[in-house]
């Protein structure tokens, strides 16, 4: 992962120091269709799984993507999280007010304080699918978990899963390979505290060469701790608490000084918080029951049209929603009976009531608002008058550059059908009903010649990409009417779709892939820049990336080794032998088609770019990207490497 401070800081140094086989999908079709002649349907052909072979034939169905845990969506953090939230539906109930988590090499280990599962249902709540306490909304009434699979998926999914319940100084275990028993242990007396411990080494041969990131596994513990203010999580020692709840979310993922105080409203199954700040956009935490949303959902929606509403009513002007909601951040959370989820993954709500008995999500969320952020706004005068400066002075850009625009999205309605900087690919990230959205990518390019040799290797079904002609603009200090009067910049936001909000984003993974010089460098923090300026949700949400590339292949008539770092390519000549060829990449352009496929495919090294809130986006940028000031030039001079240094 790669921080922003780290990339530009890079940058700025080396700025002055010069110095798979993967078959390409565009294929021949003939090559893709499987001949069924001779094939017969019949009885013999029919089969039922049983519970655990089905969820290893079809893990996806279960826990979204596999992955090897780079990135912050991979399987191995949803294993984690599955048993996670069996312990955080019990806080929820009143039980438990400690999980203590031990993650190594390989094992994950979860202990929790709860009741404990009841002794002669343990081998049924781990083994037996669609079994828990969870149907009865009585026991677990707003519980994140209600169909009986998760921990079931966590079993048939680890090469090793032990789970043991204490309950009223007795115990009961259970030790499993992929689903199958291997000791059923009787039960026996204990003097450990109630509650129950799991421990899985999530199977390699699904999760090849995985590995926990420590940053992922913290981010989803703080959301925890901020949804539950009172529980304790502790993690390979580190202790993981909130007294503030979701303000406390908010200050830890703004990257900017809110220009009024956080507005903290709190009621009966909800929680919500509101500030603004000086960015582009919208952004938005949204959660039911303890589970981080992060597509949205029906509660996401609702709470957007009823703030923006209420915000409107309040000013009794007729302000446009979109300058109301620009530079929003904010945070919902919402406890709903029996929610319905759009995944097993449960990324996104689709409930459309709060419980059987009603009201509606919309209804309910929009009672709230109208009737406490109007009351909040209404006693808090200072807040009210910031938040009005900020929508009118969103307003006044948004119809200084009306004329702009309109020119702009005609350009861009033209673009649609035929962008010249652009080779789309088939499957995109908002087609809600498509496959493999996921997947969904576009490289942004610098030059023809590197344009040209990934337009030749890439995957047309999933990999688009976008060429530049050159160096992009520095957009740092200008105002959004430069998204519009730049035709590279216009086209490069009608591609990604992403003028009216992350709604309509086409592509998941936005991968910048330039020469890994100092010119290559640039552009990568040209377009960062751009992204942060106008679009910083990219970022956040972890749709922006850095293509590695190789900077030598080192082979002789046998093996061929591509190496990435000056280390791998000693490493590479140590194994071939010094009569090795070794070939220094100087750019993307050097290396053909047939090469390419070997960097773009599964297998390719990507770099995500992330953005936390110590990076101090706004100094950075005006250090490194403002004015060419005397500080900045004696901090270039103080870093200087030269040739001396090196030798």
């Amino acid at each position: 992962m790669l921080r922003i401070f780290r990339i530009i800081h890079y940058f700025a140094l080396s700025l002055y120091n010069t110095k798979f086989n993967w078959r390409n999908s565009s294929c021949n079709m003939e090559e893709n269709i499987i001949s069924t002649a001779g094939l017969e349907y019949g009885s013999d052909t029919i089969r039922t799984l049983d519970w655990k072979e089905h969820i290893r034939r079809r893990p996806g169905m279960y826990i979204g993507k596999l992955g090897d845990g780079t990135h912050a969506d991979d399987g191995i953090y949803v294993l984690l999280k599955e048993v996670l939230d069996n312990a955080i539906d019990e806080y929820m109930m009143g039980y438990g007010k400690q999980i203590v988590i031990d993650i190594d090499e390989v094992s994950v280990t979860v202990r929790d304080h709860r009741r404990g599962i009841p002794l002669d249902k343990v081998k049924d709540v781990s083994s037996k699918m669609n079994t828990g306490a969870k149907y009865d909304s009585k026991a677990f009434k707003k519980s994140v978990g209600l169909n009986g699979v998760g921990i079931k998926a966590v079993n048939a999914l680890s090469t090793e899963f032990y789970i043991c319940s204490y309950r009223d100084g007795r115990c009961k275990s259970l030790l499993y390979n992929q689903g199958n028993v291997v000791t059923d242990f009787p039960e026996e007396p204990t003097s450990e505290e109630n509650g129950t411990l799991v421990r899985f080494v999530p199977d390699e041969t699904i999760f090849k060469g995985y590995k926990y990131k420590d940053d992922f596994i913290e981010s989803l513990l703080k959301n925890y701790v901020y949804l539950n203010s009172g529980l304790t999580i502790l993690f390979n020692g580190r202790r993981f608490h909130s007294k503030n709840g979701l303000v406390d979310l908010l200050n830890e993922k703004m990257t900017a000084e809110p220009l009024y105080p956080i507005i903290h409203l709190k009621g009966d199954d909800i929680e919500v918080v509101i500030t603004h700040i000086n960015q582009y956009g919208e952004e938005y935490y949204s959660f039911v029951n303890g589970q981080h949303t992060t597509q949205g959902g029906t509660h996401l929606t609702a709470f957007r049209e009823a703030a923006s509403r209420t915000i409107k009513e309040f000013y009794n002007k007729n302000f446009d929603y979109s300058d109301i909601r620009n530079g929003i951040v904010a945070a919902v959370s919402i406890k709903v009976e029996e929610p319905v989820f759009e995944s097993q993954t449960k990324t996104k709500l689709g409930s459309r009531d709060i419980g059987p008995e009603g009201p509606s999500v919309s209804k309910f969320i929009g009672d709230f608002l109208k009737k406490e952020l109007d009351n909040y706004l209404h006693k808090n005068a200072e807040t009210a008058d910031a938040l009005l400066k900020k929508i009118l002075e969103s307003e006044k850009e948004r119809k200084a550059i009306a004329g702009v625009t309109k020119l702009a999205r005609e350009r861009a309605k033209k673009s649609n059908l035929h962008n010249k900087k652009l080779r789309d690919c088939r499957v995109h990230y908002n087609d809600t009903k498509g496959d493999n959205v996921d997947q969904s990518s576009i490289f942004i390019t610098e030059g023809d010649s590197a344009t040209g040799s990934i337009t030749k290797s890439r995957n047309v079904e999933t990999q688009a990409v976008f060429s530049l002609r050159g160096k992009p603009l520095n957009s740092y200090g200008l105002t959004r009417k430069v998204v519009y009067e730049n035709e590279e910049f216009n086209l490069l936001q009608a591609a990604l779709n992403v003028e009216d909000g992350m709604d309509g984003l086409r592509y998941n993974k936005i991968i910048i892939a330039t020469d890994a010089d100092v010119d290559g460098m640039h552009i990568r923090l040209l377009l960062i820049t751009f992204f942060l300026q106008f679009f910083p949700d990219l970022i956040k949400k972890g749709h922006v990336y850095i293509l590695q590339t190789p900077l030598f292949r080192v082979r002789n008539k046998k093996e061929t080794y591509y190496c990435y770092t000056e280390e791998e390519r000693v490493n590479a000549i140590s194994k071939l032998g010094s009569s090795a060829e070794i070939t220094r990449f100087k750019g993307l352009g050097e290396i053909s088609p047939d090469e390419f496929r070997h960097f773009i495919g599964p297998d390719m090294r990507l770099d995500q770019v992330s953005l936390k809130k110590e990076d101090l986006v706004k100094d950075l940028l005006e250090f490194y990207m403002g004015k060419n000031t005397m500080e900045r030039q004696n901090f270039i001079i103080q870093n200087l490497v030269t040739d001396e240094d090196l030798s």
